[in-house]
């Protein structure tokens, strides 16, 4: 069992205000863990050795801070067993998606790590002469950084692996959920080597640690990923403080599958972005609207395809899904399940074991309003609302008809409607027959309207913002 603590210049953190026991959602009788919550007072101390750590973090050159974060890529992958482990008996997630995720933090290091060799900034022709003019990137400072439980290994690296290439150090708040495994990897970076209070982890309830982060810590930027309603709260009070700030938050995923799609590949996206990591995905296809000619036909291939959705415990191999990640999330789903039962008619549905656990049974359900919650609402679990449309001027229209714009996919072999669909969707990742959930780590991340702040994490718009310009001028003729 892992007992996680804060870890604060290097060191676990006695002092602690409450604890907690964790039990392995696939099966309730075994516990996995101990969270030991840190009080509001430990920010400052995470604050007080971020700023000494990064300055002289800071001044190393970009091939010493590429070193580190190799080290850091090569000590996650000698401990990636240990770390997928870890998070598929906290949250639930199946061990083979979790080892993928952890092979995704080795990738993301690397990645970052080569930028440190890279250039940081640009020659910049100046109206005067004998004038050297040039931008480029600076550090922040201290970068807070709050995660969430559904990606526990991924989502942390992708902030904390550019936010330290750019120079800066890092508080690091992960969602309770998910401190396990932020413990576990916090044990991985320091056998790495990495310099004492560069990245500090808070173990702790979020509405003390976390918002003490958010109020009154004297960081130089935020990323968050979360709730809508958090990210909101989150983007408000860094408003108010002049700190810049990110917030990945909700999606509502739609995926339109047209008249001349291969509907056998087609189910088989569609049930693989719905149902994998039991719909605990922001980017997880929640709506397939499909041509009203050709839905007799997905419905059919859908039926086919869920025989190969196997709900079983996160650690057995063949699992396609496992339960949902806690208590909470559990009656959220729960919920919805319900309501779709209620006032849907169930396509499809999937077997589900019976160990006790929070076991969701995946389920396709039509006959939903698009006034419903089930088509409004995020219910991050593994339910497919599918409905028809007359045409691709219609599907796209009901792809828009949401507050979110994170992920979107179309399923067709038609070039044009294709790049009609890229053109119109008001989302942030348009895909063509392609699942919505997942992007590449090299490419941008983050969505429209109520998804996002309209930044981008992952590839290189992650240095954009762990980075500021600062724009040089040297007169070097100024004795001729």
């Amino acid at each position: 069992m892992i007992t996680a603590v804060s870890i604060i210049n290097g060191k676990e953190m006695q002092e602690t205000v409450g604890e907690k026991q964790v039990w392995n959602p696939s099966d309730l009788t075994s516990q996995v863990g101990t969270i030991m919550y840190s009080p509001k007072e430990s920010v400052r101390k995470a604050e007080q050795a971020a700023v000494s750590a990064q300055i002289e973090w800071a001044a190393k050159t970009g091939a010493q801070k590429s070193q580190l974060l190799y080290q850091l890529a090569d000590a996650i992958s000698t401990h990636a067993a240990e770390i997928a482990a870890a998070g598929s008996d906290e949250m639930g997630k199946p061990i083979t998606e979790m080892k993928g995720e952890v092979q995704r933090a080795v990738q993301l290091f690397k990645y970052y790590a080569a930028e440190g060799v890279r250039p940081d900034g640009d020659t910049i022709p100046s109206s005067a002469p004998h004038v050297l003019q040039y931008a480029k990137r600076v550090p922040l400072g201290v970068v807070g950084v709050i995660t969430p439980w559904n990606f526990p290994a991924a989502i942390p690296v992708w902030k904390i692996a550019p936010a330290l290439i750019c120079g800066n150090a890092v508080i690091w708040k992960p969602a309770e959920n998910a401190s396990l495994t932020a413990y576990k990897m916090m044990e991985v970076f320091k056998e790495a080597g990495v310099p004492d209070g560069l990245i500090n982890l808070l173990i702790g309830r979020g509405r003390e640690v976390g918002q003490h982060l958010l109020e009154e810590a004297s960081i130089d930027a935020l990323s968050f990923t979360g709730s809508t309603e958090v990210g909101r709260k989150a983007a408000k009070t860094c408003a108010a403080r002049n700190i810049k700030y990110q917030t990945e938050m909700g999606g509502k995923n739609p995926a339109i599958v047209l008249k001349d799609a291969d509907m056998k590949k087609t189910a088989a996206a569609l049930l693989s972005g719905a149902f994998r990591s039991a719909g605990q995905k922001c980017t997880a296809t929640s709506r397939v609207i499909v041509e009203e000619g050709v839905k007799e036909k997905l419905k059919e291939a859908l039926l086919q395809e869920m025989q190969h959705v196997q709900v079983k415990p996160a650690r057995e191999e063949e699992a396609y899904s496992g339960p949902v990640a806690s208590k909470e999330q559990f009656e959220k789903v729960t919920h919805y399940h319900a309501l779709a039962k209620k006032d849907g008619n169930v396509i499809a549905e999937a077997d589900i074991p019976s160990q006790h656990g929070y076991f969701i049974s995946p389920l396709i359900v039509e006959a939903i309003d698009t006034s419903h919650e089930l088509w409004r609402e995020e219910t991050f679990g593994p339910i497919i609302v599918l409905v028809s449309a007359s045409d691709t001027h219609e599907a796209i229209s009901l792809s828009n008809d949401t507050v979110f714009g994170l992920s979107a996919s179309v399923f067709t072999n038609n070039l044009s409607e294709a790049h009609r669909f890229l053109e119109e969707t008001n989302a942030g990742m348009v895909r063509v027959n392609q699942e919505t959930a997942g992007v590449e780590y090299q490419a941008p991340f983050g969505g429209m309207k109520e998804s996002s702040s309209h930044t981008r994490e992952q590839g290189q718009a992650a240095l954009s913002f762990y980075s500021e310009t600062k724009t040089c001028a040297v007169n070097y003729g100024w004795q001729l």
